[in-house]
């Protein structure tokens, strides 16, 4: 394996940063109306730190051979433990390996991730699932951004659910599938999951601002998806804007 799981060596350390953040931004196109609202000297490690939950998640749930993806993890939890010890491999370490952050104990969850790729029969499961993955993530989220009100962990494992949904529409637990019926499309299945999620995450108003904001715009796009919306459809900025607002008051 290459020296990280990215674009070419050719790049510059700089250009292979840009990319996956950029790589981040191209599935979420609203962040560029949305981040007024956090601090400015907060932007470039929360799009770091964002642009990292999604290496590791689409490690996890991408593809649909789960073996490459197993490797990734792998090579990430070795890259996590060096980011810790003080070395890099990673670009987006550039930005996050500086920090004093758990990345050991983020490492030590990802077999969890992995875990989570699995049907889950309902909701219970798959929370249960992915409880140490997103207590991992909420313990740098916390730390990361100095929050004297962590978001409660529910609110991290739905979002993380969410997000799961975004990235596959056809990832709904088994309970959900069997109630909406073997005629049922893959799209009406992905709506009854999400009102079922969207019951089980109140809109976010605890955790540092940029993590509100994330997690307010992705809830949006949930119930937008309830409501019979494509998941992976950007928020119209108009609609992004005051979500981002709203979540930013707290």
């Amino acid at each position: 394996m290459s020296t990280h799981p990215g674009p070419g060596l050719a790049m510059s350390a700089s250009e292979e940063l840009a990319s996956f953040l950029d790589k981040w931004r191209a599935r979420w196109p609203e962040w560029r109306v949305a981040e007024v609202f956090v601090p400015r000297a907060e932007r470039e490690r929360a799009l770091a730190w964002f642009a990292l939950r999604q290496e590791l998640t689409d490690a996890a749930w991408g593809g649909t051979d789960p073996r490459p993806g197993e490797a990734k993890l792998g090579w990430w939890a070795e890259e996590l433990q060096g980011w810790a010890q003080g070395r890099r491999r990673h670009p987006l370490g550039i930005v996050l390996q500086r920090l004093e952050l758990p990345w050991t104990l983020l490492a030590a969850c990802l077999p969890a991730l992995q875990a989570s790729r699995e049907p889950a029969a309902g909701i219970d499961e798959a929370i249960a699932v992915l409880e140490p993955f997103a207590e991992g993530v909420a313990g740098i989220a916390a730390t990361l951004y100095d929050s004297d009100t962590p978001a409660p962990a529910t609110g991290a494992i739905v979002g993380l659910l969410a997000e799961r949904l975004l990235l596959d529409e056809g990832a709904v637990p088994l309970q959900v599938r069997a109630r909406v019926g073997a005629d049922a499309s893959v799209h009406d299945a992905a709506r009854a999951w999400a009102r079922e999620l969207l019951q089980r995450w109140p809109p976010p108003h605890h955790g540092a601002r940029a993590g509100r904001i994330h997690a307010a715009l992705l809830r949006e796009r949930l119930r937008r998806c309830a409501a019979g919306a494509p998941m992976a459809q950007p928020l119209p900025r108009w609609r992004a804007l005051a979500t981002a607002w709203r979540a930013a008051r707290g």
